[in-house]
């Protein structure tokens, strides 16, 4: 038997392709081939099979799809494949007998040999990995969120497999075969920096120098129209290479390597540095020094140039405001009297998965261009129950700023001085996401006033008090719409415009679950939105639709729950009874039968950790306003609370 993904699916039994035609069997097969071995969960299964809100009868469904197959491996001999599990299915197959394992173990197999310098065997690899695809993956299978990620990351994994099959080509002299292939995929892929330069080495390599700068002057000029964005320093230092040499085509791919070329305007008398050797072929890396020429060695003490921000969020969207109130703050000075002596903070705090982290990003996107020295981030992880050591974190920012390992102190203390050492002097912007307090950060401070950083927190942070402080609030009815509109797409929601506005406003207008909807909405093209707005509505638990994949809302709100105290999670639980509309400490505690002085105190711990917002007016009196799904998810806390009594308390407590 055989099981073939990388392309039409198919089961192979004796020749002859046994899968089902139907549309959900093929993919709750296809579910469970890509996760053989393991329980896959039926709750996972039908959220594939429905990403949006499954019908009453998606159990017995489910089940009869899982009979049909099962029937179907026993007709051939085979019902030992598929087993029942608690909660779930396993299905059981050779590793051999599936395209994608074969896949994986020989892209990992090429990569293996490809750091032992043994190109040639890794070319093969290479080849008999690409064979396996017949196509795109799962090329006739509808795909819910699991199976999409699935697909892309198996489409990821071919795309850097067939870039390292043309780096091996490239080191075995075949770079006049390649120039067609080449062309074809940089048109394909008309905005892909590691593309462009293979072309330009096998194009000089050709003798056709003109071509190769040609292609580049293409791909700038596209790259400053369409992103704003200059290629890349691996890029840049060849064409400066192809500009300084002449067209040679090289001895073999073992001869010597090219020697790297100074800077045309050295100081005069200046020495030039030795080449660096070569290094070994690493598969992660942009083609080795045998494509790309090495530049030339930096001084012993200098400090490199780290880029770490993560990719901003596709399909941004309004926050303008805070945008330009925090770019203002992060800015230097454009008078060099009005440095001051500290680096320069911005706080981003708010509710969970209210969009911190994507503003924080987009921001420091944005200012990249004012911090020439470089850009660290880490992810403190500090809403989870394992937050990062800073001195793990600092220890890598050591590394990014080249600092020898040998030279890395153990402790905390050492380390701070050591980064503020390596920071002084110099434009660099630090950002720190998910920061559980100001204290675990305050040895991650660059030293340098020409240096900022940006943080993003569920707490206040008000210990920062030298900080430009942001908190983030659900966005105005019409960024919410764009946001919907932007993954749902607009027509759709121009169309139904009534029924986009009940969904963001069903919604709480909160972006992590209006992204979440909008990707259900892309995957179900027939969707209608009007239908799902009545779905929101009538269901009691709307956190249950507010997830796709990874996306959870309400996994956010568990975070910053576990967080609080006892006591306050019981006040957070009981205030889910009081409207959304603003109240006081005075008016809670009337309704939960408490003194208001002890409530208050929690009241303002709960706002501290964003799970209430506050609304203080002109009167002096403090009010607090629940969040809509702050508030579902509160409701669903005291529900699992009461169920968990006994039923004469249940009876007492209603």
């Amino acid at each position: 038997m055989e099981f073939r993904l990388l392309g039409p699916v198919e089961i192979l039994w004796r020749g002859r392709n046994i899968m089902p035609t139907a549309p959900k069997p093929r993919q709750v097969i296809s579910l469970l081939i890509l996760r053989h071995d393991t329980v896959v969960q039926a709750p996972e299964l039908i959220d594939e099979l429905w990403p949006e809100l499954p019908p009453p009868s998606a159990v017995t469904t489910l089940q009869t799809y899982i009979y049909k197959f099962r029937k179907l491996l026993l007709k051939q001999g085979l019902g030992n494949l598929l087993q029942t599990q608690p909660g779930g299915y396993v299905l059981s197959i050779p590793e051999d007998t599936l395209d994608v394992s074969l896949f994986e173990r020989e892209a990992e197999r090429g990569q293996e040999l490809l750091l032992r310098n043994e190109s040639a065997a890794a070319l093969e690899s290479f080849e008999r990995a690409l064979a396996l695809w017949r196509g795109p993956a799962l090329a006739d299978v509808e795909t819910g969120g699991r199976l999409f990620s699935y697909v892309t990351r198996l489409e990821e994994l071919r795309f850097r497999i067939l870039e390292l099959r043309i780096e091996a080509d490239l080191e075995a002299g075949r770079h006049r075969e390649l120039i067609s292939e080449l062309k074809a995929l940089v048109l394909a892929h008309p905005l892909h920096e590691h593309l462009h330069g293979l072309l330009m080495v096998a194009l000089h390599r050709s003798g056709r120098r003109h071509e190769a700068l040609e292609v580049y002057r293409i791909l700038r000029q596209k790259m400053i129209d369409e992103l704003g964005l200059e290629p890349g320093g691996d890029l840049a230092r060849l064409q400066y290479t192809l500009l300084s040499d002449p067209p040679a085509e090289p001895p073999g791919p073992r001869g010597p390597q090219p020697a790297p070329v100074a800077p045309a305007l050295a100081p005069a008398g200046e020495r030039t540095p030795a080449p660096a050797p070569a290094p070994a072929h690493s598969p992660t890396l942009l083609p080795p020094a045998a494509v790309f020429p090495a530049p030339p060695l930096s001084p012993p003490d200098s400090i490199g140039t780290p880029a770490q921000l993560p990719a901003g969020l596709a399909g941004f969207v309004g926050r303008q405001a805070v945008l330009k109130e925090l770019e203002a703050a992060l800015r230097e000075p454009d008078d060099p009297e009005a440095h001051g002596t500290a680096a320069r903070i911005g706080v981003i705090s708010g509710p969970p998965a209210i969009g911190k982290s994507a503003v924080a990003v987009h921001l420091a996107h944005l200012l990249r261009t004012r911090f020439t020295d470089g850009q660290l981030y880490a992810d403190l992880r500090g809403s989870s129950t394992e937050p990062r050591d800073p001195a793990e974190v600092l220890r890598g920012f050591l590394r990014a700023l080249e600092v020898p390992a040998s030279r890395i102190p153990e402790s905390l203390e050492e380390c701070g001085a050591l980064f503020r050492s390596r920071t002084s002097g110099r434009r660099i912007l630090v950002l720190l996401d998910d920061v559980e307090s100001s204290a675990r950060i305050r040895h991650l401070l660059p030293a340098d006033p020409r240096c900022a950083l940006l943080v993003t927190s569920r707490r206040r942070m008000a210990a920062l008090v030298e900080a430009e402080h942001v908190e983030l609030h659900a966005p105005p009815r019409e960024e919410a719409l764009e946001i919907l509109a932007a993954l749902a797409g607009r027509h759709r929601v121009e169309r139904q415009p009534e029924a986009a506005l009940r969904i963001v406003e069903l919604l709480g207008r909160h972006p992590l679950a209006l992204r979440c909807v909008g990707g259900r909405l892309a995957a179900g093209p027939g969707l209608s939105l009007a239908v799902l707005a009545d779905r929101l509505g009538a269901t009691p638990r709307i956190l249950d639709v507010a997830r796709l994949g990874e996306l959870d809302v309400r996994s956010r709100f568990e975070a910053s729950y576990h967080g609080l105290t006892g006591a306050e999670q019981e006040v957070f639980r009981l205030l889910s009874e009081v409207d959304e509309s603003p109240f006081t400490a005075s008016r809670a505690a009337e309704l939960l039968c408490r003194p208001a002085q002890d409530l208050e105190t929690i009241l303002e711990e709960l706002a501290d950790h964003h799970l209430l917002a506050t609304d203080r007016r002109g009167d002096g009196i403090g009010r607090y306003v629940f969040d809509r799904l702050a508030r579902a998810y509160a409701r669903e806390r005291r529900e699992d609370a009461l169920a968990a009594r006994p039923l004469v308390q249940q009876a007492a407590v209603r």
